[in-house]
């Protein structure tokens, strides 16, 4: 495993520059510091702390609430700059684990390692569904101002389906590291914004 930092002081502030974009309310450094959090508190888990630490930094590079491929564009400048850096099927896994965050369905890796960081990589993004009440309240009001173009009946509907996607799933979080701490606590905090959304008393 290579040891040179993939993302060096350069590039950490060419994306903290996107990051720092004005309509960034929830998709913000705040929320890549979060993730680089717990890459640092589970490092003892990943199989390439680097190319999961890429992964974070990348992941949401691009974002515009109104497009539907932010995640295909973000691992796309991940190839562009960390191309040259990174041996190439390292860098597919980077890009395999950013585009995974569109649905946070596991992407289709038969490496054991792999699979398991992406996995730890997409439940870091959702942690935040299991924090505490009053955090999670703050990430759906950051959220809903990033989509503030949108009709409130419309957000409603959109993000009603959303949060019940979640809560179908047999497990929100893949590993059972994020189950055990998050789980419980990310169904409440889902089926309370739910209610709220559907217009029922909490």
């Amino acid at each position: 495993m290579e040891n040179e930092p993939l993302i060096d002081e350069t590039l950490k502030s060419e994306l903290a520059a996107l990051y720092q974009a004005a309509d960034r309310h929830y998709h913000g450094l705040a929320h890549i510091d979060a993730m680089l959090a717990l890459a640092r508190e589970y490092r003892h888990l990943l199989d390439d702390p680097q190319a999961v630490e890429a992964a974070i930094w990348f992941h949401d590079a691009i974002y515009d609430s109104r497009a539907k491929d932010n995640e295909a564009k973000s691992a796309e400048l991940a190839e562009k700059r960390l191309a040259g850096r990174v041996a190439p099927h390292r860098l597919a896994r980077i890009a395999a684990m950013i585009n995974a965050t569109a649905t946070h369905q596991l992407p289709p890796f038969r490496d054991e390692g792999a699979l398991s960081d992406a996995a730890l990589l997409l439940d870091m993004d959702l942690a935040i569904l299991g924090a505490e009440p009053a955090v999670f309240d703050a990430y759906e009001k950051a959220v809903r101002l990033e989509y503030g173009w949108v009709e409130e009946p419309m957000w409603r509907a959109g993000r009603s389906a959303v949060l019940q996607n979640f809560l179908a799933r047999s497990h929100i979080f893949h590993t059972t590291e994020f189950r055990d701490r998050f789980e419980t606590r990310a169904r409440e905090n889902l089926d309370r914004s739910l209610q709220a959304l559907q217009g029922q008393p909490r």
